[in-house]
């Protein structure tokens, strides 16, 4: 007999001014299951988990948790409850330890009322080791890498003894050996009777360890399925409304002449990379792939001037760059869009002109040297709208935008630069497949017009799908340039995993 729900979520509702976020939402989680919410930016995955966690309050609906109905009206009240959250944003204290961190708010106390820091960083030890995350319980945060940083939030979940831990993109910031070290733990937490409930972009994530998916669309739930009875063509298409069978437009343009050169490129660093060559011709999209720890973004930084470089070359339409720098770098007509959106993309308390018009500014001053901030809003409207970036108004903050709207934004900023050659860092990470095919149809778009672009990517789908040939780098050597018509996963693999 099949086992009872340890949640249920019923006729959930949730409006925001203007928008309706959540429309008659019902979900339900078996205790024991992997169960993946998927879902469309804007799809409202994240603002029902808000809702169970009492972050925002239910217009309408009940939350049943192991056959009680309740209301948590803050997130502390869901975690004594027993449900836990690793949230894709971290949400740590850089300056206190590990110990600290995973504590915080109930620390264990000795018999005068003080913090026990003795047992606090013995119980972190015995977490951490029970997890085998190695690293000191008395190290400060902020010493720790990211992916560290990440573990430490999937241990903090796992402290509360949760019978349902929510997890939002938990894999964003880890290695290809992290992950699998994650999908062992959630093996361990199942066969525990814990419920996962697992919101990924990541396709084939879902596929490896989800056994029920959900998916959202505009407020609603599309359906709940099996995850054997899905494909990947399918669960796309229930995400986006529309047949996905094709899921990289054509890429349609004529390869020009030689616009950037590089000439064997090395490092300051002597742990990066080190003696680098390629070209970079007008009208061609290429592909950077690797593993992490490759150096391939250590690469694109040195070139647009924000790393320093020992030796070697960048020749850009014909005329060596004679010092390495961002300025230099966006006069000689390249943009640059960076890896990690949220650090160093978007500027989050400032609005949508704003963000687009930054590097823009010398270009709408008035004879008094001022800005013409009529001309600079009308440039950065008309970029967006170009780009059909979906916002209220260009006074919004960017932060209130979704990822692919704010990665639509960081876009029109370079646009509006006018660059010949687009440096482009995992341009679709943590965004959805519908906005990804958008940002797909814009680099087409600009290839067309004769623009290069340079795109990382840790998706070999989309290596594949999107460049005219590929670059594949290990440990900072350049080990294979594969032409798109020999390109496949098994030969990016072969080079990315050792030295040619």
């Amino acid at each position: 007999m099949e086992e009872s729900p340890i949640l249920e979520m019923i006729g959930v509702t949730k409006r925001f001014p203007g928008v309706l976020a959540l429309d008659d939402v019902t979900f339900e989680v078996r205790p024991g299951t992997v169960h993946a919410l998927m879902g469309e930016n804007g799809a409202g995955k994240s603002t029902l988990m808000k809702c169970l966690f009492g972050i925002y309050r239910m217009d309408e609906g009940r939350i049943v948790l192991k056959g009680e109905e309740c209301r948590f009206n803050k997130a502390a009240d869901a975690m004594r409850a027993g449900v836990s959250m690793i949230h894709q944003e971290l949400s740590n204290v850089p300056e206190r330890s590990v110990a600290q961190n995973l504590w915080l708010g109930r620390e264990p106390l000795n018999a005068m009322g003080l913090i026990n820091h003795r047992k606090m960083s013995q119980d972190t030890k015995s977490l951490l080791e029970g997890l085998n995350f190695n690293f000191d319980p008395d190290a400060r945060m902020s010493s720790l890498s990211i992916s560290q940083q990440q573990a430490c939030e999937i241990a903090r979940a796992v402290s509360y003894n949760a019978s349902i831990v929510v997890m939002d993109e938990p894999t964003s910031s880890l290695t290809e050996n992290e992950v699998a070290h994650l999908f062992e733990i959630i093996k361990s937490l199942r066969s525990r009777g814990v419920a996962i409930i697992y919101i990924s972009h990541k396709m084939e994530e879902i596929f490896r360890i989800a056994d029920i998916v959900t998916v959202m669309r505009d407020g609603r739930v599309i359906g709940t399925y099996p995850i054997g009875e899905m494909d990947s063509n399918k669960l796309i298409s229930l995400m986006v409304g529309r047949d996905t069978t094709h899921r990289f437009p054509p890429v349609e343009s004529e390869i020009g002449e030689v616009c950037l050169e590089v000439r064997g490129l090395t490092s300051a660093n002597p742990r990066s990379f080190k003696d680098i060559s390629f070209t970079l011709r007008r009208g061609e999209i290429l592909g950077v792939g690797g593993l992490v720890g490759a150096q391939r973004t250590e690469l694109v930084e040195t070139i647009f001037g924000i790393r320093e470089a020992a030796e070697g070359q960048i020749v850009i339409k014909g005329k060596p760059l004679k010092k390495a720098s961002p300025r230099n770098a966006i006069q000689a007509g390249i943009g640059f869009v960076t890896e990690d959106r949220r650090s160093t993309g978007i500027f989050p308390l400032l609005n949508i002109t704003v963000n687009t018009a930054i590097p823009s500014l010398g270009n709408y001053l008035n004879r008094a040297g001022l800005l013409n901030h009529r001309l600079l809003t009308g440039a950065a409207e008309n970029q967006n709208r170009q780009l059909r970036t979906k916002t209220p108004s260009m006074t919004t903050l960017i932060q209130n935008l979704s990822g692919g709207n704010q990665q639509k934004v960081i876009l029109s900023r370079w646009l509006m630069t006018t660059p010949d050659i687009l440096i482009m860092d995992e341009p679709t990470r943590g965004i959805d497949v519908g906005a990804k095919y958008e940002i797909y149809t814009i680099m087409a778009e600009l290839v067309k017009q004769g623009k290069a672009i340079i795109m990382i990517s840790s998706e070999m789908p989309e290596l594949i799908g999107m460049s005219h040939r590929i670059l594949v780098l290990c440990a900072g050597r350049l080990t294979g340039t594969l032409e798109k018509e020999n390109a496949n996963q098994e030969e990016i693999m072969r080079c990315a995993t050792q030295f040619s």
